[in-house]
């Protein structure tokens, strides 16, 4: 059997859309591993035969079979074989748009009609091993944030899968690492408020990340405050910040924090996270009228001095939330407290020392001349 080789998956789909492709992944048919070492590719793969090309370095995979052997992502075995087609393969994969070929003359293979589900705008799976491994759930809210503002939707039979995935607990095999991993990518996309609300729909937010889908669903406004986040691109930690406001529930702060270490998301967005929960509305305050004691307390109590960096990301998501419950704030506002913040830490701690102070006295004397500095450049501005 001759080796032929085919591009596959998201390179081809972004071709059909006109998108530029970024990253481009290549299935081999009629091949072995030991052929493809014979001509220079580099073996990487753990779980199946995945090579580097040579000169390029991308990934070359062997066209696979797999069977379900366990629960969760991980539970399969992989079968690679020069009789392993090239429909083989695409038949396992998880949406039908993901799951086309073209081969080295340009020419489409197409066999589970992802080119019509693509101009129909659908997100429909490719066939019944989808409900096999939990990851593809979060895929799917994942490509449904990406491509929502092309028009594309979930097919119905794909979201009755996902629930039924839901229903049956293979949802809860899902471990933290990868669910940070498609969310963060989520956050990065055009609609990342819809990747939220394609798991609260299939109830695999409540199931994998409960305390986050109760906060979501008693404030569905923190949607809005993403999307104006993602408008605005800010940073992905703000966006995350922006899901994340004080709940009416008791002890709120405690169980947010609980949660964030049982899913292991990492300390540079649970912290900017924490800070907008807990102070939401003491930044409100300080952008809606820039008071220098108030400020420099908030300042103190958030550690800014410190981690600036930190408090002016949570003091952005704190602005879109704000938008959201109808606080008409000033950007300038917050551009001026990030601005006075900046003057603040610049401020030197070695002419005081020089003067004598010490222990307690020293932070005396430099929090006096933090709010003359505030006071006299609000008053520059006004």
């Amino acid at each position: 059997m001759n080796m032929k080789i085919y591009l596959v998956g998201g390179a081809v789909r972004d071709k059909l859309l006109g998108l530029t492709v970024k990253d481009r992944d290549w299935v081999v048919v009629g091949a072995t591993p030991e052929e493809l070492t014979a001509k220079g590719y580099r073996p990487v793969g753990k779980d199946f035969p995945v090579f580097l090309h040579p000169e390029t370095q991308e990934e070359y995979a062997l066209a696979r079979t797999e069977r379900k052997s366990g629960h969760g992502y991980t539970g399969f075995v992989f079968h690679t074989s020069p009789d392993v087609t090239l429909e083989d393969d695409l038949i396992r994969r998880d949406l039908t748009i993901n799951a086309m070929a073209e081969d080295e003359q340009g020419s489409i293979i197409d066999p589970y009609n992802g080119q019509s589900d693509l101009n129909n705008r659908i997100l429909r799976h490719v066939s019944t091993a989808f409900e096999e491994d939990p990851l593809r759930i979060l895929r799917v809210a994942r490509f449904a944030a990406r491509f929502h503002a092309q028009g594309f939707s979930i097919a119905p039979e794909t979201m009755q899968l996902m629930k039924k995935m839901v229903a049956s607990g293979e949802a809860n095999y899902l471990v933290p690492e990868r669910v940070w991993q498609e969310t963060v990518r989520a956050l990065k996309e055009k609609s990342p408020a819809v990747y939220f609300t394609t798991l609260m729909a299939c109830g695999a937010l409540k199931a994998v990340m409960p305390e986050w889908h109760n906060i979501l669903e008693e404030n569905a406004s923190a949607f809005s405050a993403l999307q104006m986040a993602t408008t605005a691109n800010e940073s992905e930690r703000v966006r995350f910040s922006c899901l994340f406001p004080p709940s009416n529930s008791a002890h709120s702060c405690e169980r947010l924090q609980a949660f964030f270490k049982t899913m292991r998301f990492p300390l540079q967005f649970t912290e900017r996270a924490l800070l907008v929960n807990t102070h939401l509305s003491e930044f409100i305050d300080i952008q809606t009228r820039i008071n220098s004691e108030q400020l420099i307390a908030l300042f103190e109590k958030t550690d800014a001095f410190r981690r600036p960096e930190r408090f002016i990301d949570a003091l952005s998501g704190s602005y879109y939330l704000a938008k959201t419950k109808g606080k008409e704030l000033d950007a300038t506002n917050k551009k001026i407290v990030a601005q006075l913040l900046k003057q603040c830490c610049s401020i030197d701690a070695k002419p005081i020392v020089a003067q004598g102070y010490q222990g307690k006295e020293i932070g005396k004397q430099l929090r006096s001349l933090r709010i003359k500095k505030v006071n006299c450049l609000i008053n520059q501005k006004n």
